[in-house]
């Protein structure tokens, strides 16, 4: 993912000379091609995120197209005040990019965890979240993103995830739910790059007979409602699948959305990190195996759900 978004990067840069990077210290080499072209528009901050997050929200606010970039709870967590009152609350276009969500890098400790960004940032008023899932998505997402004049969060994975599309989407769009296979049994919402996880589930699925239909949820704010209405009067199950706590994440806002709006769904359930610290060492997917966000996990209890 980080590879497609520093070339997608690269050639947005060429065709609009607003846009500006700001990296946290991070991602040097990756951007060497971007640096190259317009050395005048790339900035190492250094370890200094909320610095580098003040600093591009008076870039937006003097008429540039500033991105941020470093390891998601650095560009997130640490400086949310810098987020929500020097973004935010001037509703600018600044464009914050997370790279490592999750537990991308669950070898690194909880330090270098993301499970609870998606939950801060969708609170703040103005902000749109983004969580591609796959590089091709990451790609439409830079391209959704630079045409918003408003705060846009992009939370990715790491590197070497699955490319699940052929192409950038064309359908893309923010707000909008890719359906990236079909099904009539059960209906399997994956926001970020749990999307290959969850096609691998509807694989087991399809193997104990029962047809699974996945979407690509990318927005998590604002929520395609109109799909969600379709799919909860459509299928006896929905299950949302996402790499980030139970606690304010896709799911949650799901549910919030449907007992605000007297949606009454016949079942769904909510795959997430729950509520407590991973401790474990281990890499992604043994973080996903214990936390049963793994295919086999999340076909098991759809199998049970449907008894």
């Amino acid at each position: 993912m980080r590879n497609a978004f520093a070339d997608e990067l690269t050639r947005l840069g060429a065709t609009d000379p607003r846009l500006v990077l700001l990296s946290g210290d991070i991602g040097n080499r990756l951007f060497d091609k971007f640096r190259a072209a317009h050395p005048d528009r790339f900035y190492n901050c250094g370890v200094a995120e909320q610095n580098m997050t003040g600093v591009a929200a008076g870039m937006a606010l003097s008429g540039l197209r500033p991105v941020t970039y470093t390891i998601t709870p650095f560009v997130t967590t640490r400086c949310l005040e810098q987020i929500r009152t020097d973004v935010c609350y001037h509703d600018v276009p600044v464009i914050i990019v997370a790279v490592g969500a999750g537990l991308s890098y669950a070898g690194l400790g909880p330090t270098h965890h993301a499970c609870e960004d998606v939950a801060f940032l969708r609170a703040l008023p103005n902000m749109v979240v983004l969580c591609p899932g796959d590089a091709w998505e990451v790609r439409a997402a830079m391209r959704a993103a630079l045409a918003q004049d408003r705060p846009v969060y992009i939370r990715m994975g790491k590197r070497g995830e699955p490319k699940v599309h052929a192409d950038v989407p064309a359908d893309f769009a923010i707000g909008r739910a890719l359906v990236v296979a079909e099904g009539q049994d059960v209906c399997l919402l994956s926001t970020g790059n749990m999307l290959p996880e969850v096609l691998s589930a509807a694989a087991i699925l399809r193997e104990n007979g029962i047809s699974a239909q996945v979407v690509s949820f990318h927005t998590v704010k604002p929520l395609d409602t109109d799909f969600l209405r379709h799919a909860f009067a459509r299928f006896g199950l929905v299950a949302s699948i996402e790499e980030h706590s139970l606690i304010g994440g896709l799911g949650a806002a799901i549910s919030e959305w449907a007992m605000d709006h007297a949606v009454v769904p016949r079942r769904f359930l909510r795959f997430g990190t729950p509520d407590a610290f991973f401790k474990q060492a281990g890499e992604q997917e043994y973080a996903r195996e214990q936390l049963g966000l793994d295919a086999r996990h999340i076909a098991g209890r759809v199998l049970k759900a449907l008894g």
